[in-house]
């Protein structure tokens, strides 16, 4: 039993973005104890493709994190490459008709002026990007910038390098409090861990840890399939995916959407995706749904219709009603710390993230404001109704 144990800062949560916390905090001179119910990258990152994305995004503070989070993730390549299957491998984003192509291209000059490289692509340079692309595609936006890493494997290299010290297998059960409110660290069902700052990296159970703090945050579960094709020579070499996969992110609907999203991976099999609906923790497997994406994804890429799946894993994303995450310190509870709603962004935003993070834990100027992701920018739950 676990008892009385001492740090600088508990970070809740033991996923991608829980490890990026831990590493730029214990860079910064902290001691850390990371606490997770399951094992690492137990939730929301081992059901991800490891994304590092800035072309789904929309001009604003999440472009603006993601950004960073490409720069710091370029930064730890050159440190973990190979062990995280880092691949700077850019993205494709396909138009499928003309109209399609001039709405991409108005989005691109928007992520243009806040510094993304968005390359028009007309229909011949698509099809030597991307050789066995359906026929007929008017043309695409190729972004560099776009890369991927193993999501489980990364966020234990990461953990690993941050130093941190790592208690799985714990299940925090409330933030005790002093008496003037503040946070004293976290009671777990083995005990308690002192310290006089939390973070919450709980992804899509940040809301609930929120709760134990008093401090309410609407997060909810976004369900998504990703269907695993049998290993492959590389025949796709992009991260491609269909332009209406930008408005899916966008969206509020609860109901089940679904856009062809495809790349190859370094260990050889093909990633399918994306869905995206409001089920609750609902793991079922939903037959429909893993057609549509296979649907999707021979629309783009026909040689897929004779490649077998192997199989498929459903994961939840940690959804906030803005679409952005909470990032930084929560003003209704003295040193309690958010990182957590990131929706489906978690693996990309997580070291943009974790370095903000621990910019606020030591009081430094934070490189990015952080008053887009206030912790306490929605309505108390009396006030939503």
């Amino acid at each position: 039993m676990t008892k009385g144990l001492t740090c600088d800062v508990v970070v809740v949560g033991a996923g991608m973005v829980g490890a990026a916390c831990a590493l730029y905090a214990t860079r910064a001179g902290l001691d850390v104890v990371v606490v997770d119910r399951g094992p690492v990258a137990g939730g929301t990152t081992g059901a991800g493709e490891g994304n590092l994305l800035v072309s789904d995004k929309v001009p604003g503070p999440e472009l603006d994190l993601a950004l960073l989070s490409a720069r710091l993730w370029a930064e730890l390549a050159e440190e973990l490459g190979a062990s995280v299957e880092y691949e700077a491998k850019g993205g494709v984003v396909v138009a499928s008709s003309a109209e399609g192509l001039t709405a991409l291209e108005r989005l691109a000059d928007g992520q243009r002026a806040a510094g993304v490289v968005a390359d028009p692509v007309g229909p011949d340079a698509l099809y030597t990007l991307e050789p066995r692309l359906a026929p007929g595609l008017p043309g695409a936006l190729h972004y560099p910038q776009d890369s991927q890493v193993m999501p489980a494997l990364a966020a234990a290299h990461l953990l690993r390098a941050s130093g941190a010290r790592l208690l799985t297998g714990r299940t925090v059960t409330a933030l005790p409090r002093t008496p003037d409110g503040a946070v004293r660290g976290v009671r777990t069902d083995r005990g308690d861990i002192h310290a006089p700052a939390v973070v919450n990296a709980a992804g899509t159970w940040g809301g609930e840890l929120a709760g134990l703090a008093g401090a309410p945050l609407p997060v909810l579960p976004r369900r998504g399939f990703v269907l695993v094709t049998e290993p492959l020579p590389r025949l796709i070499h992009h991260k491609v995916y269909a332009a209406d996969y930008v408005a899916d992110v966008a969206s509020d609907s609860a109901a089940l959407q679904t856009s062809p999203v495809v790349e190859g991976t370094a260990a050889g099999p093909v990633l399918i995706g994306a869905s995206r609906e409001r089920v609750g923790f609902d793991r079922s497997f939903s037959l429909p749904v893993v057609r549509a994406l296979a649907a999707g994804a021979t629309r783009l890429f026909p040689f897929l219709a004779d490649v077998r799946a192997l199989r498929s894993y459903v994961g939840f994303r940690p959804y906030l009603p803005d679409h952005l995450p909470a990032v930084g310190p929560d003003p209704r509870v003295p040193g309690l710390h958010h990182a957590c709603g990131h929706e489906g962004a978690g693996i990309g935003l997580a070291t943009g993230t974790g370095h903000l993070i621990a910019q606020a834990l030591t009081g430094a100027t934070p490189d990015l404001s952080l008053s887009p992701f206030r912790p306490d920018r929605f309505p108390a739950p009396e006030e939503a109704l």
